[in-house]
């Protein structure tokens, strides 16, 4: 059995475009699909809270660093195989964050990925991480532009500065960028056919990893 924990924000957790609390059921998910197209051979863990950034704190909110909950994540769910990260969008919607600094919070992700804590006796290897960039965020409304000033360029600019840390790390790499449409309803987040798009795109990435595959 292979297992892959998919850590995200609220589109991995599943948030419906233009609604504050409203949230997909599992057969529409990304990382339920997923699953269900990989097969009985994998185990697909859901790690998404709305909010989430790479490394960095949205006060008052509490817990929206993705550092702060990654390692009890994957201990919760250990072995794992792999670590799926999807983050960033949050990032860009933080005007006092560059593009430099997104990627270097992704980066810290990465290494605690690859950082080999103790999981338990029986596990000897940390899990390998897939980077995913996530998609360009869709036209603002003028709230949202007076919100988050640039955030669209920044979200144009972040895959190919994630895919350049990715070189750097030697860590696998996908963009999301020609692959998910933002909903026409939600610059921010997925329709259904998104999540159904990014299911299969981190399934097939999964799937080469897992095979060796380059």
């Amino acid at each position: 059995m292979k297992t892959v924990l998919c850590y995200g924000d609220s589109n991995t957790w599943g948030s419906i475009p233009g609604s504050e609390t409203g949230r997909y059921g599992p057969d529409v998910r990304w990382p339920r699909v997923m699953a269900a197209q990989l097969g009985s051979g994998f185990d697909v863990y859901e790690a998404g809270l709305g909010g989430r950034t790479t490394v960095f704190d949205r006060l008052p909110r509490p817990f929206r660093s993705g550092r702060d909950l990654i390692v009890p994540a994957m201990e919760t769910c250990a072995p794992l195989d792999v670590v799926v990260i999807l983050l960033g969008t949050n990032d860009v919607s933080l005007p006092y964050l560059s593009v430099a600094d997104i990627a270097r919070g992704a980066g810290e992700l990465v290494s605690i990925v690859r950082s080999g804590w103790e999981f338990g006796p029986e596990v000897d290897r940390a899990p390998t991480p897939l980077l995913v960039a996530p998609h360009i965020v869709g036209t603002l409304t003028p709230e949202d532009e007076m919100l988050s000033p640039g955030a669209v360029r920044r979200s144009r600019e972040l895959g190919p500065a994630l895919h350049a840390l990715s070189t750097a790390l030697s860590c696998d790499f996908l963009d999301l960028a020609s692959v998910v449409e933002p909903s026409p309803r939600d610059p921010w987040h997925w329709e259904p056919d998104g999540h159904l798009a990014a299911a299969r795109a981190i399934g097939e990435a999964v799937r080469r990893m897992l095979s060796g595959g380059a």
